[in-house]
């Protein structure tokens, strides 16, 4: 729709009225838990996958695989392109389907990162599991928490 030119003197309504733009909020809504489970995805390598327990683990919280889950399902926005979520299997070597995606299509992205499945969809995990960050590194994470 094009704006309608204004005259001087002429008083503002609510349609020539400049609305501000919401300002943009980057971490003030994400918890802290899951900006941590964000951050130890990031280093996992191309072709190499962790298990959601594997992650908890690293963040120092050793049962706390469903809440890994519940952060890569919150992933929204950019936020899905920036975190590598497709190298977060279940433990028992299977893709897992996420909202909107379908366990196939992780799969797929998986085996274009040279990730290989056998005929009924499982990986080997001696060949494609990340052993994890350094020792210190993940140390110092659990000093964030």
């Amino acid at each position: 729709m094009p704006r309608r030119r204004r005259f001087p003197g002429e008083a503002l309504t609510l349609a020539t009225r400049a609305r501000p733009r919401p300002a943009r909020k980057r971490h003030a809504d994400v918890p802290l838990f899951y900006r941590l489970v964000y951050r130890v995805v990031r280093r996992i390598p191309r072709g190499k996958v962790a298990t959601y327990g594997q992650i908890a683990a690293i963040l120092g919280q050793p049962r706390g695989a469903r809440a890994v889950g519940m952060a890569l399902g919150a992933l929204r926005g950019e936020a899905v392109d920036s975190v590598p979520w497709q190298r977060v299997v279940g433990a028992a070597g299977r893709c897992t389907h996420r909202d909107g995606f379908a366990a196939a299509i992780q799969q797929e992205m998986l085996e274009a990162e040279g990730v290989a499945f056998d005929r009924r969809g499982h990986l080997d995990f001696a060949t494609a599991r990340w052993k994890g960050p350094r020792r210190e590194w993940s140390t110092t994470l659990r000093l964030e928490l």
